[in-house]
């Protein structure tokens, strides 16, 4: 079983495996939590949050950029996609890998053909899926004081690190 992260229908997706996908996202929480600011970042992160396999089920997650509201003006659109490839880009750089309890070998590779896809997509004026993209009232706003990342409320409590023991 695997889960997929779409391409906005260009074909590239990204099949990764359960544990591919763990790792994948365990890096992009450490920077989606650096980096959040305005309300759509804590949207965006919602997102991943629904991506924890601890609690949603090994091979069940998973989602494509074509069904996140990337916002109704042209500029909007343009910031949020900006915000994704820095999230990206600082979980490129390793930030924080080193408080993990396992060494990521293969997620520098799924990162960078991640960020191609995303580079690549051009934000539609509407989502796709409007279900799959998080409300601003489902926003990942708490704080996980113990691992220093954005807990996954409003949906539970802890946050992917929590969940799944992978950070020391």
């Amino acid at each position: 079983m695997g889960n997929v992260f779409g391409s906005g229908g260009t074909g590239d997706d990204l099949y990764l495996s359960n544990g591919g996908t763990a790792a994948f996202l365990d890096a992009l929480w450490l920077a989606v939590s650096e980096l959040a600011r305005r309300p759509w970042d804590f949207r965006f992160a919602a997102l991943l949050a629904l991506q924890d396999q601890n609690v949603m089920g090994r091979g069940v997650v998973g989602f494509d950029l074509a069904d996140i509201d990337w916002g109704d003006t042209p500029a909007e659109r343009a910031r949020a996609k900006e915000f994704v490839l820095s999230v990206i880009d600082l979980a490129l750089e390793r930030h924080r890998w080193d408080e993990l309890t396992y060494e990521p070998p293969y997620v520098p590779g799924y990162l960078q053909r991640y960020r191609a896809m995303a580079e690549a997509f051009t934000p539609p004026p509407r989502p796709a899926d409007e279900d799959v993209f998080p409300g601003p009232d489902s926003a990942a706003t708490a704080s996980c004081v113990r691992h220093r990342v954005l807990d996954a409320l409003p949906y539970w409590e802890g946050c992917v690190f929590c969940t799944g023991g992978t950070m020391r």
